[in-house]
Formats: C-alpha cells, sequence, structure tokens
C-alpha cells in the first residue's frame, strides 16, 4: 500500500506545483486545456527552485523545500485572480477520461514494484542509473554548493572534464532535473532518495499520458476517442516501461519536453499570420507559446541537455517544408524567432548546463555508453515486442507478420489520403521521418562498428515516442468517412491487436518487475551505519557490482570514497587511499584482532592500517555472480580450477584460514594453496551447503595466487546449459594473522 500512496502523493504535489503556471502560461485559444500542461510546468518549476537554491548556497532542500510551496500557492491565487476558478474546474472536466487512463497506468505499473520488495525501495532490471540519481538527489537533500563535505570534494576522484567537485558535476554535466525532483519531493514527502527514485520513474512514464493523448488530438488532430485509446497505449507501451525498469528518468522527462516544444511547434505555425504590416497580432499568436516552450526547454536543459541539438526535429521539419512548399520564407525566419527567444531565455537562466553541452559530447566520444537493445522493426514502433528487453516476436515469423501488417496499414492510409486530398500525412511525416532515419543511422553505426550505438537509437526513439506513435497510427483514418464495414471493423481488429500484443508485452514486464535482477535491500541500506563512524575517516569501496557500489556510494556521500574501477562518471578509479575498505562479494577478508567491522551478512569493512591486512579478489575460472532477488542470496561457480588473487601489502608473511560456504556439483574434492607451491592434502566439498575449511597456508609478502583446484572434472550444468561447473561458493572467508 505504501507505494501506491507515495506514487499517488508525489502526482498530487507535482500536479499542485504546476497547477498556476499552467493555467498562466496555455496560449489563450487553447488555454481550456491547461490540464495538459501542469505536470511539465510543476516539474520545470520544481527544479528551478532547486536550481536557484543551489546557487543560493542554501544548505540542501531539506532546509528550504518547506517555504519553496509559498511559489506555487501565489501562482495558482493569479491564476484565480486572472481567470477565476469556475472555468480552470469546469475545464478539469475535460480530461476525466484522460486522467483515468493515466491513474489506471499508474496503478499497473506500481504494482509489480509494491511486490517486488517489503518495504518501499528501488529496484531495477539491469541498468544502475537509479543510484547515480540518487548520489545527485542527496547531494541536492543535503549539502550546499560551496561544501566539500567527504566525497564532495574529492577532486582527485571526481573530476570530470572541467569539474573537480561533486556538486558543481551535477549542475554542469549530470541529468540535474531528475536529481533535483527526487531531493524536493524527498523532502516534502519525507522520503529517502532509495525510496523515491523508482516511483518517481513509474510516475514520469505515466505523467506523458496526457501529452500523447493531446500530440494525437492537437497535433495529428484525431478524434477524441483515438487520442484517447493512444495515450492508453504510450501508457502501456513496452517502450516506456523498458524506461522505468531501468529506471531512465531523465529519458522519460525528455519525452514530455520534447512533446510540448513539437506541439507548440506545430501549432504556432499554423496560427501564426506572420506579421501584419503596422501591427502587432503575428508577436501575439507567435509569442503566446512563450510560456510552453521555456516549460519545455527548462525541462530538456535539466535532464537530456544533449537532446537540445535535436528536440526541435519535427517541428523544424514541419515548419521548414511548409515553406519551401508555400514560398513563405519570411513566416519561417519570424516563426524561428519565436521558437528560439524562450530557448535563449532558459539558456541564460541554466547557463552552466548550455555551457557543459560541448563537454558532454564529449565524453559521448570518450566512453561506449550503455548496453545492446534490438532494433525496433515496424511492429516494434506500436509496442509489439516479446518482452522485457524489447526482444522481437520471433516465434513462426510473427515478427515479420506483424510488421509487413503496420506498413500495408501505413500505406494503404497514404494511398486513401492521396485519392482523397486529404491532409495529415506532412504532419505524420515530419513526426516520425527524421527520428525514424537517425534511428536506423545509429542502429547501423552500431553494427558497423560493433559500439553500444543502439542503446543511443533508443534513447532517440524513446523521446520522441509521443510523436512517433501519434505518427505510427495514421491508420485510424481510413474510419474517417467510410461507409464500408469492412474498414471499420479492420481498423478496429488491428486496433485490438495492437493493444493485446502490448498487454502481453506488459504481464512479462510485470513478471520480471516482480524479481528484479537489482534491488536496494535491506544490507545495502546498512551501509548508512558506516557515516556515522567517526573512526572510519575514508573508504576504499571494493564492492565488486557497480549496483551495489553506486548506492554504496549514495548512502556514504559523506566520507571520501577511493574506487579500484572507473564506476562511473564522477567516480574515477584512483590508488586506493582509503584507511578502511568497505568490502563485499564472494571472497570476504578478515584480518585478525581490531582490524575487522562487520556491517552485514555481505558487507563487512577492513583496517587497511592493521599488521594482518590483506586485499584479495577472485582471478579466472569464475563464473559471473548470480543471485536470488527475493532473498539477497549471492553464489558464483567454478569452471574447475578456480583462482583467487591475493596481496599482502606487510612486511612480513601472514597465515590463512580458508573457509568456504558452498556445494560442489556431484561432490567432489578440492585443494586450496599458493600456485606453485606444494600441494596440501584435499577436502572433500559434498552436495549439501556447508562451511568447509582448508588446511592453513602462509602467504609471502607481495603478490600471490590461491588456486582452487578440483580434483575430479567440472560436470556439465545440463543439456540447455553448456557451463562446466565445479564448485557453488556462496562465501570464501579468509582469516589472516601474523603467525
Amino acid at each position: 500500500m505504501i507505494y501506491f500512496v507515495v506514487a499517488f502523493g508525489l502526482l498530487l504535489h507535482v500536479l499542485f506545483w504546476g497547477v498556476g503556471l499552467a493555467v498562466l502560461a496555455m496560449p489563450r485559444p487553447w488555454r481550456r486545456f491547461w490540464p495538459v500542461l501542469v505536470v511539465p510546468a510543476g516539474l520545470a518549476l520544481q527544479s528551478l527552485v532547486v536550481w536557484l537554491g543551489a546557487y543560493a548556497d542554501l544548505p540542501g532542500t531539506n532546509s528550504y523545500a518547506g517555504w519553496s510551496e509559498i511559489l506555487p500557492a501565489v501562482l495558482l491565487a493569479i491564476a484565480a485572480w486572472r481567470r477565476g476558478v469556475r472555468g480552470p474546474v469546469s475545464d478539469v472536466g475535460r480530461f476525466g477520461v484522460v486522467a483515468a487512463v493515466t491513474a489506471g497506468c499508474l496503478v499497473v505499473l506500481v504494482l509489480p514494484l509494491a511486490l517486488a520488495a517489503k518495504g518501499l525501495t528501488t529496484v531495477s532490471l539491469g541498468s544502475c542509473d537509479a543510484g547515480d540519481y540518487a548520489a545527485g538527489a542527496r547531494v541536492f537533500m543535503e549539502f550546499a554548493r560551496s561544501d566539500r563535505t567527504g566525497f564532495l570534494g574529492l577532486a582527485e576522484v571526481v573530476r570530470v572534464m572541467s569539474v573537480e567537485n561533486f556538486f558543481d558535476f551535477w549542475l554542469r554535466l549530470n541529468h540535474f532535473t531528475p536529481s533535483a525532483l527526487i531531493a524536493l519531493n524527498g523532502t516534502i514527502l519525507h522520503c529517502a532518495p532509495h525510496e523515491l527514485t523508482g516511483v518517481l520513474a513509474a510516475v514520469m512514464h505515466v505523467a506523458t499520458v496526457p501529452l500523447a493523448f493531446w500530440t494525437a488530438r492537437a497535433v495529428m488532430r484525431y478524434s477524441s476517442t483515438v487520442s484517447v485509446a493512444i495515450g492508453l497505449i504510450y501508457g502501456l507501451s513496452p517502450v516506456g516501461w523498458y524506461a522505468v525498469g531501468h529506471v531512465a528518468i531523465g529519458q522519460l522527462l525528455a519525452a514530455q519536453a520534447i512533446a510540448l516544444i513539437t506541439w507548440a511547434g506545430i501549432a504556432g505555425w499554423r496560427r501564426f499570420d506572420g506579421f501584419k504590416p503596422g501591427g502587432t497580432v503575428g508577436w501575439k499568436r507567435g509569442g503566446a507559446f512563450a510560456g510552453v516552450l521555456a516549460v519545455g526547454y527548462a525541462l530538456v536543459l535539466g535532464s537530456y541537455n544533449f537532446i537540445l541539438v535535436v528536440c526541435l526535429v519535427p517541428a523544424v521539419a514541419f515548419a521548414g517544408g511548409m515553406a519551401i512548399w508555400t514560398g513563405q520564407w519570411r513566416r519561417l525566419a519570424r516563426w524561428a524567432v519565436v521558437m528560439l527567444l524562450p530557448l535563449v531565455a532558459c539558456g541564460v537562466v541554466f547557463a552552466d548546463r548550455v555551457a557543459g553541452l560541448a563537454e558532454r559530447f564529449t565524453l559521448f566520444q570518450t566512453y561506449d555508453f550503455g548496453w545492446r537493445i534490438p532494433a525496433l522493426t515496424p511492429e516494434g514502433w506500436l509496442g509489439m515486442v516479446s518482452g522485457p528487453d524489447l526482444q522481437p516476436w520471433n516465434w513462426l515469423g510473427v515478427r515479420w507478420l506483424l510488421a509487413a501488417a503496420v506498413v500495408a496499414m501505413l500505406v494503404w492510409t497514404l494511398a486513401r489520403a492521396v485519392r482523397l486530398g486529404r491532409s495529415g500525412a506532412w504532419t505524420a511525416a515530419c513526426l516520425a521521418v527524421p527520428i525514424l532515419i537517425g534511428y536506423g543511422f545509429l542502429e547501423a553505426r552500431g553494427v558497423r562498428l560493433g559500439t553500444n550505438a543502439s542503446y543511443d537509437a533508443y534513447k532517440l526513439f524513446a523521446v520522441f515516442y509521443p510523436g512517433l506513435l501519434a505518427a505510427a497510427c495514421w491508420w485510424v483514418t481510413l474510419r474517417r468517412g467510410s461507409l464500408r464495414l469492412g474498414e471499420w471493423l479492420i481498423v478496429a481488429v488491428f486496433a485490438s491487436t495492437v493493444l493485446a500484443f502490448n498487454l502481453i508485452a506488459d504481464g512479462m514486464f510485470f513478471y520480471h518487475l516482480m524479481r528484479p535482477a537489482l534491488v536496494v535491500d535491506g544490507e545495502l541500506k546498512q551501509l548508512r551505519k558506516v557515516e556515522a563512524m567517526p573512526d572510519v575517516a575514508s573508504l576504499n569501496m571494493r564492492v565488486p557490482d557497480m549496483w551495489s557500489r553506486l548506492w554504496a556510494n549514495a548512502f556514504l556521500l559523506k566520507k571520501p570514497q577511493y574506487f579500484l574501477t572507473h564506476t562511473y562518471e564522477g567516480r574515477l578509479n584512483t590508488p586506493l587511499r582509503g584507511d578502511w575498505d568497505l568490502e563485499s562479494g564472494i571472497i570476504m577478508v578478515k584480518p585478525a584482532g581490531e582490524g575487522f567491522r562487520p556491517i552485514s551478512a555481505h558487507y563487512a569493512l577492513a583496517d587497511t592500517r592493521s599488521p594482518n591486512y590483506l586485499r584479495a579478489a577472485t582471478g579466472e575460472g569464475w563464473h559471473p555472480e548470480e543471485r536470488d532477488p527475493r532473498t539477497g542470496e549471492r553464489w558464483q561457480w567454478t569452471k574447475g580450477d578456480a583462482t583467487i588473487r591475493v596481496d599482502n601489502p606487510q612486511n612480513h608473511a601472514l597465515k590463512l584460514e580458508c573457509t568456504l560456504d558452498g556445494w560442489a556439483a556431484g561432490g567432489r574434492d578440492f585443494t586450496l594453496a599458493v600456485a606453485g607451491g606444494a600441494a596440501p592434502p584435499p577436502v572433500h566439498i559434498g552436495t549439501g551447503r556447508t562451511p568447509t575449511r582448508f588446511p592453513a597456508i602462509t602467504l609471502p609478502p607481495g603478490g600471490s595466487t590461491l588456486v582452487l583446484h578440483s580434483l575430479q572434472p567440472a560436470a556439465k550444468a545440463g543439456p540447455d546449459d553448456p557451463r562446466e561447473l565445479a564448485a557453488c561458493v556462496f562465501g570464501l572467508t579468509i582469516e589472516a594473522a601474523t603467525p
């Protein structure tokens, strides 16, 4: 229940922030439809407040979020004074069905999150972005811009391009607005970042449903019923659910922003009368969209600032094409001025975000961000995919049948439009064709270079998806004015098919979100205790998996932290200068004496200054780590012989007592010894999980390799699993002491 309370509380809080601004900013001819603007307006206003609070050097949203509630209240009062109360209240009724669809989609999307964990927390299907957002949220909740406490001022680790402190990294280069929203709303709702981050992603997706409806209704000029149906498909689309499952909040915000900018650009051109001589009607009509555009640009600059270079593509394609067709070049120039002036104003306010664009693109060229995502063929444009990885329906060629049906419907619609002289084809083309060309280019680039460009392709597709979906549903116009029952039935059957395949994919998402690959569990949350330990001055983050390491970083920002590997932007790999190692993973080192401090079953601190201190990590011969998301249990299989890299920094030998917690495939005998040394007597590990102690090992100073050797050959995992398996290791504890 707590998930639903927080989700709807968050949505209502954003609505409160946006009502006044939406009523005031909506252009007069469309002012009855201000509810479509309310969520983006609320998000943009919250983002602006946190931005100004940061530059005012206020000590985090915990110090000013309550006072900031006055701002939306004042805007609401001004809106009520200017428009009255009865009119805006009656306007809300027009969006009752859209609101119901939005609320229903939120319930469906939050339910698997609620079933995935006992308490309010964040889960992910694979991406580690959530931990990154949470770290930024803590920055904005608890620190002032001038703070250099702990990790924030550790320039050696956090330096990115021209930024050398963690606070400015969020203002200039990283996704500012998602973390700012988590911070401000978290303060008001009394939720920690790890409790709000996943829920915010779900809310951001369903909050785009009204904009998907509006794109279909006001840009493509579909009927209200069709537009509501498109809004429903958007809310249930696996294209958006994929972003929620991977907690891609910046992408979801950019989708809202681009939908607004596209509508404002196309509607502005349609209404723009071109500056009549001696009059200002043209300026007034074009300038009426200034508020809407400012909201859109503010969200783009704060979240995906690099999308700024392409966010105007559909609007420019529409207006530019119309200018070429009609020769209205002066009108195009004036339209461009009206479109760009709000961008200039937002650019002045968010100057650091604009200044960071060049560095952001340099980072894109330096690092191959993301992972491989399957390409979407035409049926995928409508969300007809087979599950949470966006894989196509390859079973019995279903993919190609669906793709052919989509193409046939669109071609049939185009032929009908040409024959009847109907408009709409140009609008649909502007919404879809430029984006699909860019999408195809990035997909081909990824295949040609072997990079993760398909990740960029998906992001491009997803942020333009409200318009793409409306354009890809152009076949709904086949029913317009048709007296043929067959054509109505074809449209109805195809629409039902699209909805059915989306629901099937949602069911697969639902199942995987209930059993997420990654979760902020109770053990991770216990790391917050380390911040309260005054004798732990600094930490080496020896946590193998990136998800846990990023969340550990977010929970421990008041401590200087050093990383063995390049974890993420703003967390560089450097020499490990910390006084304590934060250990996790399969191997746990226990220095004798007071040099070891357990935190939980899988996390502990080891004092690097202890005379019994050493480091150990898995080497060759290990399969990837596996885990049960329901219990948090984790394990690794050995392939046969498996190695452990050990570094003894002392100037004397250490005595090691090693205990393996696990079991062996079929039961088998093992030895554990220093590579190249004498083989000790073997020990037997059976088929039941149990602790097994190996004979003591003397470890010389410097680097060494321990070999876990199976005396029997590794066994095949099974008919459908080609892996060779020997030992299933839940933990290997190495107790070190001076002989």
